[in-house]
């Protein structure tokens, strides 16, 4: 202490008396929780713009050597990576000079019952130990996640479009999750290849993943509308971490 929070105010050369809230061990579902509560300031604070500002950096927080206790430790170091991100949020835009990407119409949390102890992260003598349940988390996922989306997006009546009606901006945990995400939802080929390319070419950087989703899926519909969402004009940009909790936004495109 002083947190990443105090650095970054210093950095920018924010005012002394900028409000500053820390989210700390959200997973990933960081980034997606950080959008959450940086919608909820926005609103109820007239005329507030608020940096939201995720970053993991685990190669310093999780590194340790060989644990026999811990054989899963090795592959966590190569799914996980370095990463951090940042998004400014508002809910009065000021033309001409804002021109925001998209609107966040709602979000929602919810953790599935029973799976608290599914994904964990421990401190120990060792440092930061890791128990991933990986085969098991794709099937929950597969289980699940269609009827939490659902539950999202029906108070705007979305979900008699389909899936495929939508552009989406998901957190990629592993190409395994998201192939539960295509095959349940019956998305169409390319629907995720932005998560997709995301994770093979950065990993999973935990929390700020999912920006980095976010930056791509902006960049690609600015590009004459190429790629995934091309046309949609409502999105869903969802992370799922320990708890086992889903963080849901549901995003509107901006003309």
């Amino acid at each position: 202490m002083p947190g990443i929070d105090v650095r970054v105010a210093s950095l920018l050369g924010l005012r002394p008396t900028v409000r500053r809230t820390m989210i700390y061990f959200q997973g990933c579902t960081g980034g997606a929780g950080a959008l959450r509560v940086a919608k909820d300031a926005a609103e109820n604070n007239r005329g507030a713009r608020v940096l939201a500002v995720c970053a993991d950096v685990l190669s310093a927080m999780a590194f340790h050597g060989p644990d026999e206790a811990r054989p899963e430790g090795p592959a966590a170091h190569a799914i996980f990576a370095d990463g951090a991100g940042a998004v400014v949020v508002g809910a009065d835009p000021r033309a001409p000079g804002e021109r925001p990407e998209f609107q966040m119409v709602s979000a929602s949390q919810a953790t599935i019952p029973g799976t608290e102890r599914l994904v964990t992260v421990d401190l120990g003598a060792a440092g930061l130990g890791y128990s991933l349940a990986t085969p098991e988390v794709p099937v929950l996922v597969a289980e699940n996640i269609e009827p939490v989306l659902a539950a999202a997006v029906a108070p705007l009546g979305l979900a008699s479009s389909g899936w495929n009606s939508l552009f989406w901006v998901v957190h990629p945990g592993s190409h395994l999750i998201m192939n539960s995400y295509e095959k349940v939802l019956r998305l169409e080929p390319g629907k995720l290849a932005v998560s997709h390319r995301v994770l093979t070419e950065y990993g999973n950087m935990i929390g700020p993943t999912v920006i980095f989703v976010l930056e791509e899926v902006v960049r690609r519909r600015r590009l004459d509308g190429e790629g995934e969402g091309e046309g949609c004009e409502w999105g869903l940009l969802v992370g799922l971490g320990p708890g086992f909790t889903a963080e849901v936004i549901v995003l509107r495109a901006c003309k």
